[in-house]
């Protein structure tokens, strides 16, 4: 017995599975342990735990390590159980873990900054460590030798990191709303460009390294997509957040994108669909983004759902484009048909220079990114269909404040925290789930690629086609999984 699988992904709300408390000030980081029911976090009350779940179902705090300064950053590398901890004076510090995750042992200190560090990721590759800080510079480390590699200065605090590990390239966002692009070497860096778009500062970046997209989430609520591996300069802007992006996450297999606000709106973003590039107030918001297509710094192409359609700009008009009513700079026009001046607006669908009587109507238009009524022109407003005001993102309530949210995709966790020092484990239920009842067999879970359905041990398992029915052969149970209900099947797309 089988059940169709719709083509459209769709968002459960998430459930909460476990709440954390105990820490004495902000909780800066919250990381799930792969593959372990555990979470790892740092804290402003200067202390690094490792929570492990008890067979009570509560998280219980196997170690307790109290730092010198305050956390403001960390990053965990499992296969190697290494632990990188960035304080509020600079230094990074590297820790081991125990493979019973019971001890923690110290490594090392990196004087990486002068100042407050805000990103660390760790490359095993090159064995770098690579942070960023408030002392406006970008810093890389050799964790073999502890010296310093290099460093790069901005003129503003640099807030957010993203690495490319194949390539050697660095996203790095700062408070002035840019995004530098760096091509880091064993002792130097080049500068290739630098991506403009936000009206705030630049809190959290995602790189996809499988699509080469850029996920950028700012103060100004907003988020911006830059297709970076298409090379055509195409950006795509999502609002629908009433607060400050804080963290963001790429799901590649469901084509999702996850992210969270401060003042806990948890979103998720549908981008497996068509959409449009909205009209740019900025004009340096494309022309900055193109160097890269020039320089050719990412060769590989992908072909990606998003229109190919060019974006409209905010155009720019001394009178209304629709009834031609001079605005209040436009002094000539004023005395000649003894009219007053009136104030300018744009419409967010087609980019027009318009009045506000022109402009009186509001809509949402997800295609653009819109998930909240904005400002429309008349015309517009009656072009835009039922079906195109559809949302195209879930909206969740966090009950928390979130400044920091990591995710582990493979089991549908989520763990995140803030300033409430308070930290949540949530089940953020896979998209499009349906449930397949089959009477012969015991089967877990699967994620559907295309056509062909595989496990998390990649061993085939279902095949299927868009319509049809769902044909299922038997595979092992994966080694963490929890015992699930025999003659069941949770698909997943």
């Amino acid at each position: 017995m089988a059940a169709e699988i719709h083509s459209r992904p769709q968002s459960s709300r998430p459930v909460l599975l476990s709440k954390i408390e105990g820490h004495q000030d902000a909780v800066t980081a919250a990381l799930l342990i792969p593959k372990e029911d555990g979470v790892i976090t740092a804290s402003e009350d200067r202390t690094i735990r490792v929570w492990l779940k008890r067979d009570s179902g509560q998280y219980w705090p196997s170690i307790y390590h109290t730092m010198a300064s305050p956390c403001s950053a960390m990053a965990y590398h499992h296969d190697s159980r290494r632990i990188f901890v960035g304080q509020d004076n600079g230094a990074v510090m590297e820790f081991h873990v125990s493979e019973d995750f019971n001890k923690m042992n110290f490594i090392k200190t990196y004087p990486a900054h002068q100042n407050r560090v805000t990103a660390i990721i760790f490359s095993l590759a090159t064995e770098w460590v690579i942070s960023t800080g408030h002392d406006k510079c970008v810093s890389w480390m050799c964790t073999r030798s502890g010296n310093m590699l290099g460093r790069h200065f901005s003129t503003s605090w640099a807030s957010c990191l993203q690495y490319d590990f194949d390539t050697q390239y660095a996203f790095v966002g700062d408070c002035s709303g840019q995004i530098t692009l760096l091509k880091l070497e064993q002792s130097s860096c080049s500068v290739i460009t630098t991506l403009k778009g936000h009206e705030g500062s630049v809190a959290c970046l995602w790189w996809d390294p499988i699509q080469r997209l850029l996920f950028s989430g700012a103060s100004d609520n907003s988020i911006i997509m830059w297709d970076i591996g298409g090379r055509k300069g195409r950006t795509l802007l999502l609002q629908g957040h009433h607060d400050r992006v804080q963290s963001l996450c790429y799901l590649q297999l469901t084509r999702q994108l996850v992210s969270c606000s401060s003042d806990g709106g948890i979103a998720v973003w549908n981008m497996d669909v068509s959409r449009e590039e909205g009209p740019s107030c900025r004009r340096n918001h494309r022309v900055s983004f193109r160097n890269i297509v020039h320089r050719q710094c990412f060769q590989t192409t992908f072909s990606l759902p998003w229109s190919q359609k060019q974006a409209p700009q905010w155009l720019e008009s001394d009178s209304c484009q629709k009834c031609e009513q001079p605005f209040f700079w436009n002094i000539k026009q004023m005395w000649d048909t003894k009219t007053l001046g009136l104030r300018q607006h744009h419409c967010r669908k087609c980019g027009q220079a318009v009045c506000g009587k022109c402009s009186s109507k509001r809509s949402s238009y997800p295609v653009m990114g819109f998930e909240f009524q904005v400002r429309v022109c008349d015309s517009c407003y009656d072009s835009i269909k039922d079906e195109d005001r559809t949302s195209l993102a879930t909206f969740h309530e966090g009950k928390h404040n979130i400044s920091h949210m990591s995710m582990d995709v493979a089991r549908g966790l989520m763990v995140t925290c803030g300033t409430d020092r308070v930290v949540k484990v949530t089940c953020q239920l896979a998209p499009q789930c349906r449930l397949i009842h089959h009477h012969a067999m015991t089967v877990h879970k699967a994620f559907l690629i295309g056509k062909l359905a595989l496990p998390f041990d990649e061993q085939p398992i279902a095949t299927w086609k868009p319509g049809n029915k769902l044909h299922v052969c038997e595979f092992p149970r994966p080694r963490w999984c929890l015992p699930r209900p025999r003659r069941s099947l949770q698909v997943s797309r």
